[in-house]
């Protein structure tokens, strides 16, 4: 089992960056943050740009990987994503992962003044995105003319320094999305159902991993489990992270992610939990 953790980009690097520092510190083996214009009930608070928050840990540390979880369709576009993927690849020597997901936060598409796309037209324009920046990351002289994206001759070299990409870690809980992940992502993240009853929650997380095995044939690629989208926030205590953690192994997967813990509102935990977790529980699994 590996261990993630999500930075939010809600403070200033001055306060924000020894987060990540102690990341590596603490032995988890991958950081990530959000890609959002503003986020939920922290829209009207402080929150920095995703690159640059990525960039900024890139040469902040040497050891954990690095990664969006996840990028965001409705704010970027993939020819000059690709652009950032491949300096955050090159900074990183190495380090970084593309978590993407359809972009479905709807306040980011009101505050581009786009009309939200219906369920379906999110996965369609998943589907070109992602199929887009694997183009751009993998060719050079890309030609691409979907419905939502377009790239004309665009030079992509150097590439990246992992090859042939960067991995691609695809978040999908429907049948469609899920076929995406299957066919571009060297691994699957899921949040499992949206429900508030903790047992439905993981009957559902089970049933997603048996589809994805189902969809991957049983090949060996990593499947990630966001536990903090399950009604109970995994660090609000030592003891649930470590059940939570239990569980997510006899299910298959293998690797799973929590929050830095917030003073309030979202994630709103102790951060003296995170650092039993990290001493008592991580290290079962070394």
């Amino acid at each position: 089992m590996r261990f993630g953790i999500v930075i939010l980009p809600d403070q200033p690097w001055s306060q924000g960056g020894d987060r990540w520092r102690r990341a590596e510190s603490y032995g988890f083996d991958h950081a990530w943050t959000y890609d959002h214009l503003a986020w939920r009930s922290l829209a009207d608070g402080p929150w920095f740009d995703a690159v640059t928050t990525l960039t900024a840990a890139a040469l902040s540390t040497s050891r954990i990987r690095l990664g969006t979880l996840v990028a965001n369709p409705s704010i970027r576009h993939p020819v000059s994503f690709a652009r950032q993927l491949m300096a955050l690849d090159d900074l990183s020597g190495g380090r970084f992962t593309l978590g993407v997901g359809a972009g479905a936060a709807v306040l980011d598409q009101e505050i581009l003044g786009d009309t939200p796309l219906t369920p379906r037209a999110l996965v369609d324009r998943f589907g070109e995105f992602v199929e887009l920046v694997d183009a751009l990351l993998t060719t050079d002289h890309v030609d691409f003319s979907g419905e939502y994206f377009t790239a004309v001759d665009a030079r992509t070299l150097p590439g990246c320094v992992q090859r042939p990409r960067l991995p691609f870690l695809v978040a999908a809980n429907g049948p469609r999305s899920m076929r995406i992940a299957a066919r571009f992502g060297q691994g699957w993240v899921t949040t499992g159902p949206k429900v508030d009853d903790l047992d439905a929650w993981w009957k559902g997380v089970a049933e997603l991993a048996d589809r994805h095995r189902e969809l991957t044939n049983e090949s060996e690629v990593d499947r990630c489990l966001s536990l903090d989208a399950g009604p109970v926030f995994s660090l609000s205590s030592v003891d649930y992270f470590a059940e939570a953690t239990g569980r997510a192994a006899e299910l298959g997967f293998t690797d799973v992610i929590t929050h830095w813990p917030r003073e309030s509102e979202w994630y709103a935990g102790d951060v003296d939990v995170l650092e039993d977790v990290v001493t008592s529980v991580i290290p079962r699994y070394r």
